[in-house]
């Protein structure tokens, strides 16, 4: 019977942490994505505007639009900033979890190997003493 990897648990207790770390991840680039999307969006709305004025009223109009479309841009802006430092913390953590789980999957993989060629000697060494006494019978004229 082979014998089980000695940190088994604790392996899979990193991949759990690299799988939530990912999820993590995915979350926080979806983040970034949206406030973009958002920021483009506005930038376009802002674009459609007309530019000229055809009385006082509409010139103060397009006055309170312009600064709140200002005010508006610059809340987006501070979105994406703090939506691109998440996504590069997401990442990190992300590494990090995955550099932890790395090094006991390589451990893991060598005890694996090391259970094979285990496996194949003993296997070996059956196989020659089953080949021996078949040899030692026959050089023995059979006898039992």
């Amino acid at each position: 019977m082979a014998r089980a990897f000695a940190l088994a648990g604790l392996l899979r207790l990193r991949q759990i942490e690299k799988e939530h770390a990912a999820s993590d991840l995915a979350a926080a680039n979806a983040m970034r994505r949206d406030a973009g999307e958002r920021q483009a969006r506005a930038i376009a709305a802002l674009h459609a505007v007309p530019v000229e004025a055809t009385d006082a009223g509409t010139l103060f109009a397009m006055a309170a639009a312009r600064a709140s479309s200002r005010s508006m841009l610059a809340d987006l802006s501070a979105l994406a900033a703090e939506a691109e430092a998440q996504a590069a913390d997401a990442q990190h953590a992300f590494t990090e979890a995955k550099k932890r789980a790395v090094g006991l999957e390589k451990l893991e993989s060598r005890h694996r190997a090391e259970v094979v060629a285990g496996d194949l000697s003993s296997e070996q060494a059956a196989i020659d003493e089953i080949a021996t006494g078949a040899w030692q019978r026959a050089r023995n004229g059979g006898d039992v």
